[in-house]
């Protein structure tokens, strides 16, 4: 045992010795169940009192004259104009702009790759909604580069400014995105521009810290001898930082836009038109393969961005342009028909090299010559557009269509008839039983230590004797102060309804996820199997899981649940799964030369030494399950969800912000535990 821990003891013990006194009281003496009412900051109180002046001065007020009517005006310019021209624009057009950016940054497979994912958007009959979304997305992810990358510099060539903007980017990562939306309706109203306010105030953090980082991260050697060679201030931000520091950025970039399309079906919630009013409308009316249909065109949409920007990123980063047609692996290469193919693309790439070479002997001009293939995908893509608007090429054809709606909503309907009261044998095994179990066996309970066993002092102590165990004194004392602030807030009560629905969901989440990363790190085809299934529930909007398990469970606080663990699944599992392939290969040698059985190797060695990345795992799948208390609101989950819920449709902003300050400060005592606990034990090489 190390010094330092030998020295926690004697307060660890006295800690313990106040919490069992407390117990007492509570249970002897004094009811402690409930926070003290007298406490309550009432902070609704003054925010509804500010919605009501924001309301009767909007005509009136400087603030709303000057600054939100002329800002709210210029970003719906800016929507309606891209939403309209993508609209107008011909789908093959589009297509093809898409397959050749592709093709240019990166090969043919990637082309091949986003071209499809475009092309589905059409094939389900969603080319209008796509387009509006892709609107959406363009002009609030352009908006919030133009914002946060300018920020990103100043922050990281003055740490005041940084140290300034980390709480405030903290508190925009965290924050529920439904609290956004209470706050920007009272200042944009309904419709396009609140949601694209939304998915900028969503979507920023990654540009301002990647760029910050990227900058930092610069050789200061490199810097130093543009200095020693009388460059400006300016000069080595430009011709020196910005160049090198882009592959970070453009990772900030790609992470900007997935941030982005993750508010797009919650932006819809104050009217945002495209997928995300898909999504919600089949939500309200439990249409699973509608919602399914929108889901995956999110899906599709988030796939091509993805891949295109990492393309980009990649491109800047070698300094490489990729022109090649390969499309099958080298290790296919003896098949006759995949020869027959490659030598057919071949072809197909030497006559348009062929070309693009003629096209520059014609031109005369160095320029063009430099720049042969952009002006040759701009004389295919002007031809294109003049047969799309001549032929109406506009709308994409519907004889096409790909109706995946009515076998999905027969399998959900089938699934409810036949699985809510499944029995086998004496045994009740449908949905119901198994929804009651969870409510009469884990849920209530649960509510019941927390509320009546434990008092609200004994519980903040519990608390900081964590913190102080797992760090120290800081933690345990900004843990407990933190947590005292929910029932300053008056959310102590709804706060550990929530608390109970995240616990049951993690461990669902657990006893599913381990075993799984374990197998998975056993077999690479159970790795090569469970991975497209992983990228599926992590790119999936939140609010589609929310239609089947609604069909199934009905209504209340288990769908909510059940909806969580599918969407914090991935995290557990993929760093179980790398945990314990990481582990030193030598001590894994050392103990199979001893005679350790696979299982004494697993328990004994793998899993200690995969501990603290198991540990970051069940820190992700904790913040994934408090991301969807929210969304779980919307289908009678109870707690600070339902809360929130509940002050976004009845437009009460004090409500729904004191709800969402609730969520945060409870995520961010999870988080840090956790995180120490994570550190604490890659410290004692696995043990806490």
């Amino acid at each position: 045992m190390s010094r330092a821990v030998k020295n926690k003891r004697p307060y660890l013990f006295l800690g313990l010795g106040l919490l069992m006194a407390l117990l007492l009281v509570h249970h002897f003496a004094v009811n402690l169940n409930l926070f003290p009412e007298a406490w309550d900051l009432h902070l609704r109180a003054p925010l509804d009192a500010f919605k009501q002046w924001s309301i009767r001065h909007r005509t009136t007020s400087p603030i709303f004259l000057y600054f939100f009517e002329p800002l709210s005006g210029g970003i719906d310019f800016a929507l309606r104009r891209a939403e309209t021209f993508l609209l107008w624009l011909p789908w093959p057009v589009l297509a093809t702009a898409v397959f050749l950016l592709a093709q240019k940054v990166a090969n043919l497979r990637l082309a091949l790759l986003t071209t499809f994912c475009l092309l589905f958007m059409g094939l389900v009959g969603l080319w209008p909604e796509s387009m509006q979304t892709l609107a959406l997305m363009a002009v609030s992810v352009l908006i919030s580069l133009l914002v946060g990358i300018p920020l990103g510099i100043w922050a990281a060539r003055n740490k005041r400014v940084e140290r300034g903007l980390r709480p405030f980017l903290d508190a925009m990562q965290t924050m529920p995105a439904f609290v956004y939306l209470l706050p920007v309706v009272l200042f944009f109203g309904i419709a396009r521009v609140p949601s694209a306010v939304a998915t900028i105030i969503y979507a920023l953090p990654p540009a301002i810290r990647l760029t910050t980082l990227g900058i930092r991260e610069v050789d200061k050697e490199t810097v130093e001898a543009a200095r020693s060679f009388g460059a400006t201030p300016r000069q080595i931000l430009f011709k020196v930082q910005l160049p090198l520091a882009l592959p970070t950025i453009m990772a900030g970039v790609n992470q900007t836009i997935m941030m982005a399309l993750g508010i797009v079906v919650i932006a819809a919630m104050i009217g945002a038109a495209g997928l995300g009013g898909i999504v919600l409308d089949s939500l309200r009316s439990l249409r699973v393969g509608q919602a399914l249909e929108a889901g995956l065109a999110i899906v599709f949409l988030a796939v091509l961005l993805d891949r295109l920007s990492e393309a980009i990123s990649v491109r800047n980063r070698t300094g490489a342009v990729v022109m090649n047609g390969r499309l099958f692996p080298k290790n296919w290469q003896t098949n006759r028909l995949i020869i027959r193919l490659e030598a057919g693309l071949d072809w197909l790439y030497q006559s348009g090299g062929k070309l693009l070479a003629r096209l520059a002997r014609l031109s005369r001009s160095d320029f063009v010559t430099r720049h042969a293939y952009l002006f040759a995908s701009l004389i295919l893509l002007g031809v294109l557009l003049w047969l799309g608007r001549t032929l109406g090429w506009t709308a994409f054809p519907e004889a096409w269509r790909l109706n995946l709606q009515d076998p999905v909503d027969t399998a959900v309907l089938w699934l409810r008839d036949n699985l809510f009261e499944f029995e086998l044998g004496p045994f009740l095994l449908g949905t119901r039983p198994f929804s009651n179990f969870v409510i009469i066996k884990l849920l209530d309970p649960l509510d019941a230590f927390f509320q009546e066993f434990l008092s609200w002092p004994a519980l903040i102590l519990l608390v900081a004797l964590l913190g102080y165990w797992v760090s120290g004194w800081r933690l345990a004392l900004g843990g407990a102060l933190v947590l005292f602030a929910i029932g300053l807030l008056g959310m102590w009560e709804l706060a550990l309804v929530t608390l109970s629905q995240v616990i049951v969901a993690v461990f669902f989440s657990l006893i599913i996820a381990l075993p799984l990363g374990v197998w998975a790190a056993k077999s690479d085809t159970v790795t090569a199997i469970l991975r497209p299934i992983l990228d599926f529930l992590q790119t999936i909007p939140a609010f589609v899981y929310l239609v089947p398990v609604v069909m199934l469970f009905n209504v209340g606080r288990v769908p909510g649940i059940m909806a969580s663990v599918l969407y914090a699944l991935p995290p557990a599992i993929r760093l179980t799964n790398l945990g314990i392939r990481q582990a030193s290969p030598e001590a894994v040698e050392a103990a199979q030369a001893f005679g350790s059985t696979s299982r004494q190797l697993l328990f004994k060695v793998q899993l200690p030494l995969a501990l603290p990345s198991i540990m970051t795992g069940i820190n992700q799948t904790v913040m994934m399950v408090l991301a969807m208390v929210v969304v779980a609101g919307m289908v009678g989950g109870a707690g600070l969800g339902l809360e929130a819920v509940n002050g976004l449709a009845r437009n009460q902003l004090g409500q729904g912000i004191e709800a969402g300050l609730a969520i945060v400060i409870l995520a961010v005592v999870i988080d840090r535990l956790l995180l120490a606990g994570a550190a604490r034990a890659s410290v004692n090489g696995g043990r806490f």
